[in-house]
């Protein structure tokens, strides 16, 4: 395996990149978020650098064609500063990192957001493919650079989409290096992609992507790493999965609603009014039941009560997360028109606004305004594990809201509003967008939507039973072989149901 630093001493000329350097690569390791402007962007800025890993069969020379998948559309590109490891680093500090560094250039951090939803966050479908991490066209010594006066800029068919430096990074070059440093070792060789900046959106095949880093003011450059779009003709098998997008998606994808053509509220998950029906029909007990037969037992949302009692709710989950209050953070995202409030003017037509407040009962989550607004808009209902304003006011809407306690204080003594439409913990359980909530006085479930079906149809079978059962302990029969029925009494309840339109209701069963 070729190293990237000479053995005599320390890189002071840019090497070309090529499928020996490539085969060279011993893994390739991404930064999720670290430009403030992508984070700005984004609606958050994260404490500590995140990371995941890309497959080293991602890579690619300069010049070679990425395929958008077949049935994807929103392939999208990140240009970055991409560093290569020059010796060998385990828990080096901040101040020794970047001499670990042998290396800096340009690469793309291609992804698919239509596989997005399947990686939990590993994004091994969405930013895997083959040709997904292109890289060069060389590499700059990094000893003869400032990490701080690196400057990425990415070109869309000649037109410019992104500029940024790294003196824009939440976290410093040699902070990552190091951070990574602390987790597993770092070998020559290894490749690490430090995160894009603002501006990154999706292209199409027929497009050319260019990605260029230097170090202005020096006449280092990696030179433009070029990389032309094409159409995948394979498409994904059903025994894995497939391509799937939400108007989210193409909104995180696009980088903005108009952008992606998406009107805000326009294309969400809709839940089939018959489905709906079926599972207002059903007790939430039997719900609960029947998802416990297939080993979830932790869908509950937990000590919470309603404005209203002896109301039924069904819809769907929209999120909203509340993060510690820290003033300056406060002073950021909590006034005017923040996330709390765009959440609750965005919130559809029968779905559920449910919010992470940490079960922090020590302020209000929402108060008697927003509540009104999120019923104009149509709310199925709130659901928060923290405290609510004007909970009279409240609780007199004829949208209920499920709540942990009352409180006076405003939103800023304990929380900053932080970001949407992502997955959440609320009482106790996790909740994702698009999750269906179920909820009257017995308690709160949240049911996958891709079982809901199912379980609903064995719900109604569980009730017509014990709806017979029910009867027969009225009737004087007692409990041991009834319930739960053995076998003579399930030919009974089979004969009853069967034969039950035209039965005298009050005909014992034979």
């Amino acid at each position: 395996m070729p190293a990237p630093i000479p053995p005599d001493g320390p890189a002071t000329s840019p090497r070309p990149v090529d499928e020996e350097f490539l085969h060279s690569v011993g893994k390739v390791l991404a930064v999720h978020l670290s430009y403030r402007s992508r984070a700005e962007q984004r609606g958050r800025i994260p404490e500590h650098p995140s990371y995941f890993l890309k497959a080293t069969s991602s890579l690619s020379l300069s010049g070679t064609p990425v395929e958008r998948p077949a049935g994807t559309e929103l392939l999208a590109f990140e240009g970055e500063v991409a560093l290569v490891i020059g010796t060998a680093a385990r828990r080096v500090s901040v101040e020794d990192a970047w001499s670990c560094v042998g290396w800096v250039t340009a690469s793309n951090d291609l992804g698919v957001y239509d596989m997005k939803y399947a990686d939990k966050g590993s994004n091994v479908r969405s930013k895997s493919g083959d040709g997904f991490t292109p890289v060069g066209p060389r590499l700059v010594p990094a000893g003869a650079v400032d990490p701080s006066g690196l400057r990425v800029r990415t070109w869309v068919n000649g037109d410019l989409a992104q500029q940024d430096t790294t003196d824009g990074l939440v976290f410093d070059l040699p902070r990552i290096v190091a951070d990574l440093s602390q987790l597993m070792t770092l070998h020559p060789g290894d490749v690490v992609l430090t995160g894009t900046p603002a501006g990154s959106s999706v292209v199409v095949p027929g497009d050319v992507v260019e990605v260029e880093v230097d170090a202005p003011g020096t006449g280092l450059s990696s030179g433009r790493l070029s990389t032309p779009v094409v159409q995948g003709e394979v498409p994904f098998q059903a025994f894995g999965n497939t391509p799937r997008v939400t108007d989210a998606d193409r909104v995180d994808a696009w980088g903005s609603a108009e952008a992606a053509g998406v009107t805000p509220g326009m294309s969400r998950p809709v839940l089939a009014p018959e489905l709906k029906a079926k599972l207002e029909s059903v007790a939430t007990a039997t719900l609960s039941a029947n998802l416990r037969k297939r080993g979830l037992n932790n869908v509950s949302i937990d000590g919470l009560r309603p404005t209203r009692s002896g109301t039924k709710v069904v819809g769907l989950a929209r999120t909203l997360r509340y993060v510690p209050n820290r003033e300056d953070l406060f002073k950021s995202h909590g006034g005017g028109y923040n996330t709390q409030k765009r959440a609750v003017d965005s919130v559809g037509e029968g779905e559920v606004l449910v919010m992470e407040a940490r079960g922090e009962k020590g302020t209000g989550t929402v108060g008697d305004i927003l509540a009104l607004r999120a019923q104009v808009r149509g709310a199925a209902a709130i659901v928060t594990d923290g405290g609510v304003r004007d909970v009279s006011a409240v609780a007199g809407l004829e949208m209920p809201t499920f709540f942990a306690n009352p409180h006076p204080a405003v939103l800023g003594r304990r929380h900053v509003p932080w970001d949407t439409d992502i997955t959440i913990a609320c009482g106790g359980t996790t909740v994702q967008p698009g999750d269906i909530i179920v909820a009257d006085d017995d308690g709160i479930l949240v049911v996958p939507p891709a079982l809901a079906e199912e379980l609903v149809e064995d719900c109604l079978a569980q009730e017509a039973q014990e709806e017979f059962v029910f009867e027969m302990v009225r009737r004087g029969h007692g409990v041991d072989g009834l319930y739960p029925m053995n076998e003579a009494w399930l030919q009974k309840y089979e004969q009853w149901r069967t034969e039950r339109s035209d039965a005298d209701p009050d005909e014992e069963p034979k």
